[in-house]
């Protein structure tokens, strides 16, 4: 059961996130920063599991893109 100072939480925390310009915050670009690396590291380790799988490949270079366009 949720409390409502976890619900005032959630709620302030999407109201900042939604915020014009609140992308630009160095704490939200380390948590990118953070669920890209985890990702592409999910990625390398389903390509060693699959023996390079090529599919693991793509979608390692499409996340790269992807998090480059984030970066840029």
């Amino acid at each position: 059961m949720a409390t409502p100072e976890s619900e005032s939480t959630a709620t302030g925390f999407f109201a900042f996130i939604l915020r014009p310009g609140s992308s630009l915050h160095p704490v939200f670009l380390l948590a990118v920063d953070c669920a890209f690396a985890a990702l592409f590291v999910v990625f390398v380790w389903l390509a060693y599991l699959t023996k390079g799988n090529i599919h693991f490949f793509v979608l390692m270079i499409i996340e790269l893109l992807l998090w480059a366009s984030m970066k840029w």
